[in-house]
């Protein structure tokens, strides 16, 4: 066997044996580099993304805190009218009743015409 080692053939299978393991070795480290490289770069796509999607998420928190704020305004707002529509009420109330305590004719069984002026202010 070492007689086929040195000889010719021996010799063109070792260089081709040698050759293929280099061939072998260059591809594995380009390969590898290849990797990385594409690695560092979707890396680099992937946090730029991240960094996209936060940004939308903070935008989006911003507005509906914005639109929030708007109902809330429009809110009190109209809660402050209803308060003085309720105010309003209430003191046409207490005139209405002073009004029927103050008419003479508030025992009679039929209703004279303050009272039904009265009603009618109600309606």
């Amino acid at each position: 066997m070492t007689a086929f080692l040195f000889s010719k053939p021996g010799q063109y299978l070792l260089g081709a044996l040698a050759a293929l393991a280099l061939l072998v070795a260059a591809y594995a480290y380009v390969d590898h580099r290849g990797y990385a490289r594409a690695e560092v770069n979707y890396k680099g796509i992937i946090a730029a993304e991240h960094a996209a999607a936060i940004t939308a998420s903070n935008a989006e928190v911003e507005r509906q805190a914005a639109r929030q704020n708007e109902a809330k305004a429009r809110e009190a707002e109209r809660i402050a009218e209803m308060q003085v529509e309720a105010d309003q009420l209430s003191k046409q109330i207490e005139e209405l009743q002073r009004e029927a305590s103050e008419d003479p004719d508030a025992g009679r069984t039929a209703l004279g015409a303050p009272s039904v002026q009265r009603i009618n202010k109600v309606r």
